[in-house]
Parts: C-alpha cells; sequence; structure tokens
C-alpha cells in the first residue's frame, strides 16, 4: 500500500476524520472497513500518521518525528465535530488578537464531543446559545477562513466580542477579555448590537454596552448603539461575574453590579 497512492488526499487533508478517508478511498475502488483499517495501520506503523483520538487523524509530513511534530490545534478544534466554530478566547487567538495565548481551546457545536487532551492542548466543545438554536442562527457572525489549506469556522470579532462578555468565565474573566478586546482597533458596531439583541439576554447586552460605553471614542461608538442596548438592560441590578452581594460597584445606567476592581480597571495598577 505505497504512499504515493494517497499523497494528495494526505496534501488536502491535514487532519482527516475517518468518514473523509471512506469517502476517498470509495473513489478509488477501496470499499469496507478492512480496506480503511488497513490503510491506517500501514501507515500509522510507518509515522505517516498520528491518531489524535478516535476516528480522527493527523498526517505528519515525510522525514519529520511523529511524537513531536506540531499538528495545528486550530485545525484539531475544527475537525472535532461536523458544525465546529472556533470561538471565545480560541477566535480571538485565531484573529490574532488575544493578550495570552492559551494551551485551551474552546469551539463551539451543537453537541460538542467530550473533552480532549492531545499533547499539550486541552479542546473543549461548548453548545450554541439557545436563543440562537431557536431561531436558527447558530451561524451568525461566522466566517470562513483558510487554516493550512483546510477550511476553518471562525466567530467574526464582532460576534467574539459578546460570545466573551456573555460567557466571561470561560474567556478567561474581566481582565483577560478587557486586555484582549482593547487590543482590536475597529469593530463594526451595528454588528455588535445586532448580535447581541439576537441572544436575547438582558444582562449580556448590559455588559456589552457597559464595555462599549467606556470604549465609545475609540471605536466610534454612537449613542443610538448605547441607547439600544440600554433598553434591553436588567429591570432590577444583576450581579455579574466575580462580583458578591454586598459588594462590588452598581453601574445604575445599565443595572449591573461589577466587581470594582473592573471598574477602576485595577489590573493596569500593577502592569
Amino acid at each position: 500500500m505505497p504512499a504515493v497512492k494517497h499523497e494528495e488526499f494526505f496534501r488536502r487533508h491535514p487532519v482527516f476524520t475517518g468518514e473523509e478517508l471512506a469517502a476517498h478511498l470509495s473513489a478509488r475502488g477501496g470499499t469496507g472497513p478492512r480496506a480503511q483499517e488497513a490503510l491506517l495501520a500501514y501507515h500509522m506503523k510507518a509515522d505517516r500518521l498520528v491518531r489524535v483520538r478516535r476516528g480522527l487523524y493527523a498526517v505528519v509530513p515525510p522525514g519529520a518525528d511523529a511524537h513531536s511534530f506540531p499538528v495545528d490545534p486550530f485545525v484539531i478544534a475544527s475537525r472535532l465535530t461536523r458544525d465546529a466554530v472556533l470561538s471565545h478566547h480560541t477566535a480571538l487567538e485565531f484573529h490574532g488578537r488575544a493578550y495570552s495565548a492559551w494551551e485551551h481551546l474552546t469551539y463551539l457545536a451543537a453537541r460538542p464531543s467530550p473533552p480532549l487532551t492531545f499533547r499539550s492542548h486541552l479542546f473543549r466543545g461548548t453548545r450554541f446559545p439557545e436563543a440562537l438554536v431557536r431561531s436558527r442562527s447558530e451561524m451568525h457572525g461566522v466566517l470562513t477562513a483558510e487554516r493550512a489549506g483546510v477550511a476553518v469556522r471562525v466567530t467574526s470579532l464582532e460576534r467574539t466580542l459578546v460570545d466573551m462578555l456573555d460567557r466571561l468565565r470561560q474567556s478567561g474573566g474581566w481582565e483577560e477579555v478587557w486586555r484582549s478586546l482593547e487590543s482590536v482597533e475597529f469593530f463594526d458596531i451595528e454588528r455588535v448590537v445586532e448580535y447581541a439583541l439576537l441572544l436575547g439576554n438582558s444582562t449580556t447586552a448590559a455588559k456589552v454596552g457597559f464595555f462599549l460605553e467606556r470604549h465609545r471614542e475609540r471605536l466610534m461608538v454612537d449613542s443610538r448603539h448605547l441607547e439600544t442596548l440600554r433598553r434591553q438592560s436588567p429591570r432590577q441590578p444583576h450581579y455579574v461575574d466575580g462580583a458578591r452581594k454586598g459588594s462590588g460597584r452598581l453601574l445604575s445606567r445599565w443595572n449591573l453590579v461589577a466587581p470594582q476592581e473592573v471598574v477602576d480597571r485595577a489590573w493596569e495598577e500593577v502592569a
């Protein structure tokens, strides 16, 4: 089973699923699980393939060390489910805008796979927000980009801004989110507000409004954008991530009680 027969497939699929391999073999007249198992066993023994998990494999270039060759973690995350979308902090890293580099990657999916550790990276999926599922808008604000020759779905900067503020703990907390988003020179504010409203979460709308208000001049945020978000803010004060009852500071315009260190940007004092 010489490698040259499958070199084009390997080149086009640096990370591939068992289903993709089965389709490749079928097109070449090889069918059935035995043909697939034989091919995988042959090339894994030859150190041309490494198993990422059951049903998912990465290609090792000729001459490279199969045990140390760096498999692109963004491509792996994008292949963990058919509908995987790189999101939250991982999306900002993909766009080159994250404040810190993480070895924990996050993706969105209808039914995420169980958490996976491959080499030094942890891959963890999270479900699409219920509001998007109900409106069949899971792919709202999702871009398709190329990575190592593979089409990868990733949330836009505008959607990523809202998603990170929506799930702060999952995105690294206030400081990481704040510092990361501040590295982005431009957002389409119309799209930011549109997506924030689509989620239908008053607390998230208020957090987005608070962030945009604090960066109003730099991001050229119009008062109508802030007013639209303010009308969607909670009717009663809501404690947000990191704030505890009896502590924190009330942001009356947004009906949010936020940690004092967030309001004061305390991390700048030790920078």
